[in-house]
């Protein structure tokens, strides 16, 4: 047996679909948030995992907050999250470029054309990256990874400094094999205003709330 058609009711159909209203800015918490982790490795950013990975929940008990970006299990370093989605948008919506700077550990000794070539920014498969600022830097003292980096001893590493306006998914990763220096180790050490400063591996501090400039 067919099924009778819809009928349209009076002036369905002829009258002009209305525009949708714009959204209104989310209303910001009466207690905003802001809170800096330094990530460990092999730790995932979110706070459950049905396989019994790591997760923030092993070292964070704030309610309310979530992360402001991503940041990849086997990368370590600072991770902002907050309670406030005005804060989150501003941190990592790609229109506002906030700055974001990584200690990154290569396989390899860095040459000036490997240099230059991640400056002017290497072409990836979704693109070519934006600018950016690059520079060879004496090795980083930081705190003991575990499991440690891999060591060769006829392979020499270099660390570079690395600043980036952009959030593709392991983009300095990608980079760095781009121009033939793989990623050994890899650590976020400041967001915008943010800094990981003082701040050992699996621990976190609150930060004044404030949309950055």
């Amino acid at each position: 047996m067919s099924r009778a058609a819809h009928k349209p009711s009076p002036g369905q159909g002829s009258a002009r679909r209305r525009k949708p209203k714009p959204r209104k800015p989310a209303a910001r918490p009466d207690t905003p948030r802001l809170i800096a982790l330094n990530k460990p490795f092999r730790v995932l950013t979110q706070f459950t995992d049905g396989n019994g990975r790591a997760t923030l929940a092993d070292y964070l008990d704030v309610p309310g907050v979530y992360p402001a970006g991503r940041l990849d299990r086997d990368s370590e370093g600072l991770l902002l999250l907050t309670n406030d989605g005005q804060l989150q948008a501003r941190i990592t919506d790609p229109k506002y470029k906030l700055p974001k700077t990584y200690w990154v550990q290569v396989d390899g000794e860095a040459t000036n054309a490997q240099i230059e070539a991640l400056r002017a920014g290497p072409m990836l498969k979704d693109g070519p990256t934006r600018p950016a600022d690059v520079e060879i830097i004496v090795d980083p003292e930081l705190w003991r990874r575990d499991p440690p980096v891999r060591y060769r001893k006829n392979v020499p590493t270099s660390w570079l400094e690395i600043t980036i306006r952009e959030g593709r998914n392991r983009q300095i990763r990608r980079m760095t094999a781009a121009v033939g220096l793989p990623t050994l180790r890899l650590v976020r050490t400041r967001i915008g205003p943010w800094s990981l400063a003082g701040l050992a591996s699996g621990e976190w501090r609150e930060l004044a709330p404030s949309l950055p400039g």
